[in-house]
This record gives structure tokens, sequence and C-alpha cells, in this order.
């Protein structure tokens, strides 16, 4: 069992950065792959950005290489997004998720355990 609370969001101006952070509780929480995951209003969840359980391994969705970096700390059981050149289409609610398996391009139904989200809004 993890559970997962995620923090950092808020307003930023076009441009600006954010680190959001996902806390996990459990024990187990080195063991699972990680992604980050967001939703804008009236739009489906989105993979974002994923790391396998070490931390070698990455992905990110298109729209966000060379803007967002997934990083995690397994000795602080947390997940980090740092998110720079923020755009305003950016503007949604972020979800940290864990998963026994990692894949190029995570789908909702992949994932295991989920956080609650953080709103990030993005003003032009």
């Amino acid at each position: 069992q993890v559970q997962l609370v995620e923090s950092g969001g808020g307003l930023v101006q076009a441009g600006g950065s954010l680190r959001l952070s996902c806390a996990a509780s459990g024990r187990t929480f080195s063991t699972y792959a990680m992604a980050w995951f967001r939703q804008a209003p009236g739009k489906e969840r989105e993979f974002v950005a994923a790391i396998s359980w070490t931390g070698a391994g990455t992905y990110y969705v298109d729209s966000v290489k060379g803007r967002f970096t997934i990083s995690r700390d397994n000795a602080k059981n947390t997940l980090y997004l740092q998110m720079n050149s923020l755009k305003p289409e950016d503007t949604a609610v972020y979800y940290c998720s864990a998963a026994m398996t990692l894949d190029s391009h995570m789908r909702p139904a992949d994932m295991a355990y989920w956080g609650k989200g953080t709103l990030v809004t993005v003003s032009s």
C-alpha cells in the first residue's frame, strides 16, 4: 500500500517555474515506477512523465520535453517534477501516481495508486 500526497502547485506567470513534490508513505516506495499525470478542465487525464524505480529511466510526453524534469529521492520517499518555461496550456491539476512497471507512455489504467492532485495555473 502506498499513499501519495502532492504539493508545490500554485499560480505562476508564463515563462516561470514551479517544482512539484509528491511525498509517499510506506516502505516500498523505491520498488515502484512513478509518474506524473495532469488533467485540465474538460479534458481527459494525460501522461506527463515517468521514472523507473532506480531513477535511471525517464520518459516524457513530447509537449514537456526540454522543459520538465522528473526525479526521485528514494531515501526521502519523494518524487519531484521540476517545471520550467511554463505555458498557459500547462494549466491543470497534476497527479502523482505509482505503478509496478514502467512504460514509455503510461496510461491511467496502468497506475496502482494516486494522489489527490495539486493545481497548477499558468497565466499569460
